[in-house]
């Protein structure tokens, strides 16, 4: 409970889990939720689509400001890809897209240890286009006792607000990751997501639906400001 365990903040985040259906389509989704919530049918036919209502989580100890502008954050760090396509959206306008959006990302290496001092290696940031998104090149975080592996990251729509919230992976995924170097050099846990009460709280609606890219993952995720 050390890493992650900072007092919730006052203010909530909509997180909209909308993978990679684009703007239009997030609209769209928005749209029929309202309607759902009003009493009427889904006009998709399929299921309704929903947002999750989250509360900010904790930056932890291994914050240290915002990173370097940059796409790749690796830095040559060993570890399976994972190509993050984040977009933000501001959920009060429509869920339009926000440009401009300073988008953090901070996390552990293979090994489960963070970078320090001059070190910068997996931190950094990327600012939204004019369509809301941008891409975080990293790769699968290691673990470390007593938390379920995560990606941290912080988004600064303008200068005087910023929300906190960090991504899990799939416990599937993580089992057969951590089968392969550099990871197997440490025995992982049986069960690396489930022994962290803070995933089983709010882990589900924060893990990334991973799809297989090369010899690594990509995940999409669009993040809503309220």
């Amino acid at each position: 409970m050390s890493e992650n365990g900072t007092p919730r903040a006052s203010r909530r985040t909509l997180l909209l889990a909308a993978g990679s259906a684009g703007i239009a389509a997030l609209a769209s989704a928005c749209a029929r939720r309202e309607a759902t919530r009003a009493g009427a049918p889904n006009p998709s036919g399929g299921p309704t689509p929903h947002c999750v209502l989250a509360t900010e989580m904790g930056a932890g100890p291994y914050y240290s400001g915002p990173g370097r502008l940059r796409s790749d954050i690796t830095e040559g760090q060993a570890g399976v890809p994972l190509r993050l396509e984040l977009t933000v959206v501001g959920v009060k306008a429509g869920c339009a897209p926000l440009a401009g959006a300073a988008v953090d990302v901070w996390q552990a290496d293979a090994q489960g240890v963070y970078s320090s001092g001059r070190a910068g290696y997996l931190r950094g940031s990327q600012v939204t286009d004019a369509a809301g998104r941008c891409v975080i090149r990293t790769i699968v975080p290691g673990w470390y006792a007593g938390v379920a592996p995560h990606i941290h990251f912080k988004v600064r729509p303008d200068a005087r607000s910023e929300t906190t919230s960090v991504f899990y992976l799939p416990e599937e995924v993580l089992r057969q990751v951590y089968a392969r170097e550099p990871y197997s050099r440490r025995k992982a846990p049986k069960d690396p997501n489930a022994r962290d009460d803070r995933y089983r709280d709010k882990g589900p609606a924060m893990t990334l639906a991973l799809a297989p890219d090369g010899t690594g993952y990509r995940a999409a995720y669009t993040v809503g400001l309220t």
